[in-house]
């Protein structure tokens, strides 16, 4: 079976910030800071990649921090904002792979309701053979099920998938399904990893 390749999207097809958002909304630097840290955290945010409902997620915070529900709501409003544009030379690779017809499939702790409303912007992801999403199926990486997800849709397992992230935990768990795994640095060092796997 021809080996498939596996994208993470955040931070490897798609630049995501929080700040990109929010530096538009809160203009003193040091408050920006603390917000970031305190109210819309990235570990506050990985509860919706992870299944939780916006709409659980929102009033809860409001509560604790009445004085930003604005800027809260924003972040349910225009989530897209936080993902300012493509990674340099990654949208190329993965033309060059469909355009050699590698199956792709992407891998993405994504919540299921910023997905859908993020999807349709982009053209890229009809390239891909399936978009196997955290918030869908309410289990994120680094938890082996999800992994699992990708062996059972895409009918392959171990050397067969080759998979890239920015995130070392979750190399550390392909490579322990035996899955050819490589941190993401940048365009220039997958497209060495992709060559010398024999894809490009």
């Amino acid at each position: 079976m021809q080996k498939a390749v596996v994208f993470d999207i955040g931070r490897v097809l798609f630049h995501w910030q929080l700040g990109a958002l929010f530096g538009k909304l809160i203009a003193d630097r040091e408050e920006l800071d603390w917000f970031l840290a305190k109210v819309v955290t990235e570990e506050w945010h990985f509860e919706h990649d992870r299944g939780r409902a916006l709409a659980d997620m929102l009033p809860e915070r409001i509560a604790l921090y009445p004085q930003y529900e604005a800027q809260i709501r924003a972040y349910a409003e225009r989530f897209n904002e936080t993902i300012p544009g493509p990674v340099e030379g990654s949208h190329e690779l993965v033309e060059r792979l469909a355009c050699a017809g590698v199956p792709l499939y992407c891998l993405t702790n994504f919540g299921d309701e910023f997905f859908a409303a993020f999807r349709p912007t982009q053209p890229l992801f009809d390239l891909f053979e399936d978009i196997i999403v955290s918030g869908t199926e309410k289990v994120a990486k680094p938890e082996a099920r999800i992994y699992e997800i990708v062996e059972e849709r895409s009918g392959r397992s171990g050397a067969q998938l080759f998979f890239t992230d920015d995130n070392p935990d979750n190399i550390a768990a392909a490579k322990s399904r035996g899955w050819d795994a490589h941190l993401f640095a940048d365009a220039v060092s997958l497209e060495a990893q992709l060559v010398a796997a024999g894809l490009l």
